[in-house]
């Protein structure tokens, strides 16, 4: 009997246990720096002499890995092996295959702080935010094998004495999943292990930044009793293999987690027919966000500066989910605006491993330059009140920069920064907050801090989010307790963590027997 799902707890790195065992994870990690990890196609591995250098972004001196790196032939290879794979995988024991991501869930729990170490090396994330991205991993891996073992008899139709009716699901095929670099375990291990546990093959094309955690993270698939070929680990260029393997007509369907105009050039690639090829492509994204923190007048004023602040500059503001705008009824406006500068001047910004670190760095040197751009753009826009300074000498560490006083049209309310910047803008009342907030193609995550229940319905109704908190920041979704996804240019809202998405990579079948 399958024990009912309850999510992962966060560490709690006040007990000097914990904080001893997570220092332990880091050493551990620290031990094979540097490593070279090979592409597996079929179970077998294979080297070759192109390699993507991972380097930890809080000290670009410091090699994280060396990956083998994919080129077309061995995406070829792969997609070959991973679609001759899936006639049998397909017709596996769903009640095996959830087992599989079981199995993989006990052994990441057992090595919880390493793979936290990984991702403070790799990803450049303080503790905490290492520690949720894991236990997001290991909930992900739990919530889907109970979903499959939900869906594998189908759901109930109505049948007549003179016939018996069946509607199941069926896996869709092989599909190419292209993972992140900001959640490089959690959503990395959620799109591959949906895809399998449903019965699929895959193709994993992890970020180039963070293909380490990945790497990683097959070797549990194949601990965990995964069958060779199931699971393909291809890193390698977008333009190169991404693009060969999307165009690709043995692909079934593509589940990407990324920026809003590759999620495009996705979709747009996918919708063409290529010779061969005897299906429509089914793409699943989930592509960014411009994220909005409401503040009513009628409001705990202190819970709204610190959900701002937390929401805006935990892991750097890299979240698609991060509040890069904070919209404030004019009446409250001053003393939300001055409490969440005096909160931001308390946080740390610094090397990662260091437990007290707040704040590491930013993803990598094209990371940097857009976001100090967006600086310079902002300070054109608005009153730089904090921040505004970055240093790429030894990482790419830019200071938690809030402006104040930005008009509701300008570009940093509107475009996607990604980075630690928040934007302060004052709106007349409540009706005109809730249409600043839907002032943007995106529709990811928001967040209404509020005691007024007359406007908390109106935002239900009228605000247009995938994913909408009330008096609380607008990051932190949990698998399983909050599906995840989003409207408009935030992607398909394919609600990760939710009781739909494993459909997403399957197809119904209708059976009629008459009897």
């Amino acid at each position: 009997m399958v024990v009912p799902y309850k999510h992962e707890p966060f560490t709690d790195f006040s007990i000097e246990e914990n904080k001893k065992a997570f220092e332990a994870g880091l050493k551990t990690v620290e031990a094979y720096l540097g490593n070279d990890y090979d592409l597996i196609i079929g179970g077998k591995r294979i080297s070759t002499e192109d390699k993507i250098v991972s380097v930890n972004p809080a000290n670009k001196e410091e090699v994280v890995g060396r990956v083998s790196k994919a080129n077309r032939e061995l995406a070829e290879q792969a997609m070959q092996v991973a679609y001759e794979t899936f006639q049998t995988w397909r017709k596996s024991n769903p009640e095996m295959r959830a087992n599989i991501l079981f199995k993989a869930a006990a052994i990441v729990r057992r090595r919880k702080h390493e793979f936290s170490a990984i991702l403070v090396k790799e990803a450049g994330k303080p503790w905490n935010e290492a520690d949720a991205d894991t236990a997001e991993a290991i909930d992900f891996m739990e919530y889907y094998g109970r979903q499959m073992l939900k869906l594998k008899d189908g759901i109930p139709v109505e049948s007549r004495p003179i016939e018996h009716n069946r509607f199941t699901y069926i896996p869709l095929g092989v599909g190419v999943v292209i993972s992140p670099w900001n959640f490089a375990f959690a959503i990395m291990a959620g799109m591959t292990t949906a895809a399998l546990v449903s019965g699929n093959t895959v193709l994993l094309k992890p970020a180039s930044t963070t293909p380490v955690i990945a790497a990683k993270f097959m070797e549990v698939l194949e601990e965990a009793g995964l069958p060779a070929g199931v699971v393909n680990y291809i890193p390698g260029s977008g333009s190169e293999v991404g693009d060969y393997l999307v165009d690709h007509a043995k692909t079934r369907f593509i589940s990407f987690t990324g920026s809003r105009d590759v999620g495009l050039r996705i979709y747009e690639r996918a919708s063409k027919l290529n010779e061969g090829q005897i299906w429509l492509k089914r793409v699943i994204a989930e592509m960014g966000g411009k994220d909005t923190i409401v503040v009513d007048k009628e409001a705990d004023l202190e819970l709204a500066a610190k959900s701002i602040v937390a929401s805006a500059f935990g892991f750097s503001g890299q979240k698609c989910s991060a509040c890069s705008r904070a919209v404030i009824v004019e009446d409250v406006y001053d003393e939300v605006l001055n409490r969440a500068v005096e909160l931001t001047k308390e946080l740390t910004v610094g090397d990662p491993t260091q437990k007290a670190t707040f704040m590491g760095p930013v993803n990598d040197q094209g990371a940097y330059d857009k976001i100090m751009s967006y600086v310079e753009i902002g300070k054109n826009e608005g009153k730089l009140l904090h921040g505004g300074e970055g240093d790429d000498s030894k990482g790419w560490f830019i200071q938690p920069t809030i402006f104040a006083d930005v008009a509701e049209d300008s570009r940093i309310m509107k475009e996607e920064i990604f980075g630690p910047v928040v934007a302060f803008c004052k709106a007349q009342d409540f009706d005109h907050a809730i249409d600043i907030a839907n002032n943007t193609e995106y529709g990811l995550t928001g967040a209404v801090i509020s005691n007024n229940r007359a406007n908390i319905e109106k935002a239900k109704e009228d605000f247009h989010v995938g994913n909408l908190y009330f008096n609380r920041g607008c990051t932190g979704a949990i698998v399983g307790y909050q599906p995840f996804g989003g409207f408009n240019m935030s992607g398909t809202d394919s609600k990760a963590g939710g009781p739909d998405y494993l459909i997403l990579h399957m197809q119904a079948k209708t059976t009629s027997e008459m009897l």
